[in-house]
């Protein structure tokens, strides 16, 4: 394949070219079994390149491991969600949509640092491709302790729930979360702290409930999307995150 705006050679399809700095693929659908990865790089929605009846697919590129069971699972899925990382890091996409085995996704996501979002459905790939045009949100660059704020000032769960707050404000489509007041009526766990992100409203934003024992605080989360849909896939971007960070 050549690059589509200098005609360099490149190496895979979907490569970004080392020649004239720019990026060919725009969006990598990511399909994840336990065995078997496929990547599909779909190039930019307004790539004047692109034919109307033209496929925005520009390539795919499938990787596969034969799982290992026991103390030798860890490294070799490591292994492979590395292989999967090199592979989504030399294209240089805006965004990665996975969909598919979630100790998969989880492990890749710890590899890479390009905005991550999960899809459901038969044909991740068509889910995608339907989304285009009503999809990008903005990013926000601000650190994470600086989206926190607010007239409650405390957290519960001392150094673990401020961990959990800082880890959605993390998010590149959170501007802000605003802690709110604590209720300590609630049913006692010993389970320690968990944390969830509840159904978006209709402007796209959603709460994230602390517990600890019989304390519950529900914080209000200020993202960058526009409509409930948006929300949705943050509010999932969000609870994977927590899940992966031992949470939930």
């Amino acid at each position: 394949m050549e690059c589509r705006h200098c005609a360099s050679p490149l190496e895979k399809p979907g490569d970004f070219c080392l020649v004239c700095r720019e990026a060919n693929t725009e969006t990598i659908v990511l399909e994840a079994g336990r065995d078997r990865a496929t990547l599909t790089m779909l190039a930019d929605e307004d790539d004047e390149t692109i034919r109307d009846d033209e496929s925005p697919v520009i390539g795919e590129t499938t990787i596969t491991t034969t799982p290992e069971d026991g103390e030798n699972e860890t490294v070799e899925l490591r292994n492979f969600a590395g292989r999967i990382g090199d592979e989504i890091r030399r294209k240089r996409p805006e965004e990665v949509y996975a969909g598919g085995t979630r100790p998969v996704i989880r492990t890749v996501r710890e590899q890479v640092h390009h905005p991550f979002y999960r899809v459901d459905g038969d044909d991740p790939v068509e889910t995608v491709l339907e989304r285009r045009g009503n999809r990008a949100l903005d990013v926000v660059e601000t650190p994470p302790a600086e989206k926190i704020g607010g007239s409650h000032s405390t957290l519960i769960g001392g150094r673990t729930g401020i961990r959990a707050i800082h880890i959605v404000a993390d998010h590149p489509h959170v501007k802000k979360v605003i802690p709110g007041p604590i209720d300590a009526g609630g049913t006692g766990s010993q389970s320690g702290l968990r944390a969830k992100v509840t159904r978006a409203d209709d402007g796209g934003n959603v709460r994230m409930l602390l517990r600890d024992g019989s304390s519950v605080q529900e914080n209000r989360v200020v993202t960058t999307a526009r409509d409930r849909e948006m929300g949705e896939r943050i509010r999932d971007d969000l609870n994977d995150v927590l899940t992966n960070a031992e949470f939930q």
